[in-house]
This record gives C-alpha cells, structure tokens and sequence, in this order.
C-alpha cells in the first residue's frame, strides 16, 4: 500500500503540475510561475515524507494530500481540461485515499518504532473526527486561497492569505499530530497503549499477566479507552489490578487514577493487530 501511494502520488504530481501549466496558460506576469513553484514545493514535500516515513510524515500527508486534492479540483474549474484535469483530479482522490488509510498509517508509525516495537494505529475518536475535520478545513481553505490568489498575481491579498496559512500550519500540525501518535504497542515484554488523548500516562501491562486479548463482546464492563470510536474495539483482561491515569478533563483536571481488571482499545485493523498479539504469545481468543 505504501508503494502503491508513492506511485499514485508521482503521477499526481506530473499531472497536476500540467493541469496547472494548462489552466494558467492565458494567464500573464510572474503568477503561473509562482503557482508552480508552491504545486512543486506541496507535492515534494510529499514525496519526502512517503520515501522517509514516520510519525511526523503521516501527519504532513494527511494533511498534504486532501488539500491537493481541492487544490487539483480548483485547476479543472479554472480550465485545465476535462481530460488532463479529470486525470490528475482521480490521481489526487486516489493518493489521499491511499494516503488516509490504515495500512500507510500502519507503515509510517512502525518507521519511526524503537527496536522490537510493534505499533498499530488506533481509530480517530467519534467526538475528536469533527474538531480534527473543522482543524484542517480552516487551514487547507488559507493555503488553496492563497495559492489560487498568488496565481493570479493577486499579491496584496495572496500575500496576506499566504502568510495566514503558513501561521496556520504550525497550529494545525501541532494537534492533528496527537492522532498520528496514538498507538497500541506489541512489545517482547507486553502490551502498551500509548494515547495522549484519552491516557495522562502510558499503559503498560505486562506479557505474563494478561489473561486474554480478543474482540469485546457487548456489554462489556471493560474500561473503555477507545475514545470512545466506532467499529470493533479489543478487550485486554489482565489477572491483576492495573493502574490506568486518564487524561485530564474539566471534571479532573489533574487527571484520573484508574485501577482496571479489563480494557478497551481500538486499533485500526483489530485483525492485524490480533495476529500479531498472537504471535507474541499474547493469550488471544
């Protein structure tokens, strides 16, 4: 899947940048050459981050490959062409939905894991999507706007918009980032759950006293530390008491000291990461 983005994201970038070259051909002055130069920057800095991966790419190419794909969008309706720009366009939304899926997650938080470390990427909690979504949204709309303005040698008002989104990229990455830090770690000693959302600290249990790994049945009186998200969450029941501290909230504000029997978490792909429980001789079923 991995390679599978990187090649979407090469013919993304050929053509987007000759849709570009196309819609901003009647175009005069310094502005089509300027568009190009930021489409170049955009898609090399993506390029940068599917070659080298890691936490901090997978957080780059998120927010990266949505936006290009508005920014590819905004090309065919400026008159790059139904046949270039629908080609580029359908790169573009086949980039970001590589780019957004769990198996390139998967790949980049595992780049970046320490020694015998096995990562999984755990699912978005329903009530942060939204807050996440409206994030990004406000950032992707400064950086097209004034990339869209910038083009058509509109310096005063693209200079101004630019100057927004750049401002604005530092604050979005710093807390979308948290959610590409969100893991459930296999490691030869035991099971860790580390989520700066939901934890104050990270959960460690170790191998030996894990009594069973496996999908939560419903009803469950586990801890849930889901989020909470959608989908199949994993129940981790443990032989003795551990100690969870919960992130803190208006109600805790020094966060909270759990002693827990059972926990819930929610990986992207419960399958694999059950696989991989299993394998570490983690008492699955």
């Amino acid at each position: 899947m991995l390679w599978a983005a990187r090649f979407l994201w090469v013919a993304m970038a050929a053509l987007g940048g000759a849709a570009l070259a196309t819609a901003l051909e009647d175009t005069a002055g310094s502005g089509p050459s300027v568009a190009l130069v930021l489409w170049w920057v955009a898609v090399g800095a993506g390029v940068v981050a599917l070659v080298v991966p890691s936490t901090i790419a997978l957080t780059g190419l998120r927010m990266l490959a949505p936006a290009l794909v508005v920014a590819v969008a905004a090309m065919v309706v400026g008159g790059a062409g139904t046949l270039l720009g629908g080609g580029a366009l359908l790169a573009a939304l086949a980039a970001a939905a590589l780019v957004l899926s769990a198996e390139v997650g998967e790949a980049c938080v595992q780049a970046s894991a320490y020694g015998h470390e096995q990562r999984h990427p755990l699912r978005v909690p329903a009530a942060v999507l939204p807050a996440a979504v409206i994030v990004w949204a406000v950032w992707a709309t400064a950086a097209v706007a004034g990339a869209v303005l910038l083009a058509n040698a509109r310096w005063w008002a693209g200079g101004v918009v630019a100057t927004l989104a750049a401002g604005l990229t530092w604050v979005a990455a710093r807390r979308l980032h948290v959610l590409s830090n969100r893991w459930l770690v296999l490691v030869p000693a035991g099971v860790v759950v580390h989520d700066s959302l939901v934890l104050g600290e990270t959960l460690m249990v170790p191998k030996h006293t894990v009594v069973r790994a496996g999908l939560a049945y419903a009803g469950t009186g586990a801890l849930d530390l889901t989020g909470p998200a959608g989908g199949h969450a994993i129940e981790v029941e443990v032989k003795e008491m551990a100690m969870a501290h919960l992130a803190a909230t208006k109600a805790h504000p020094q966060g909270k000291a759990v002693h827990v029997q059972a926990f819930l978490v929610a990986p992207a792909r419960p399958g694999r990461a059950l696989q991989a429980m299993a394998a570490n001789k983690v008492p699955v079923g």
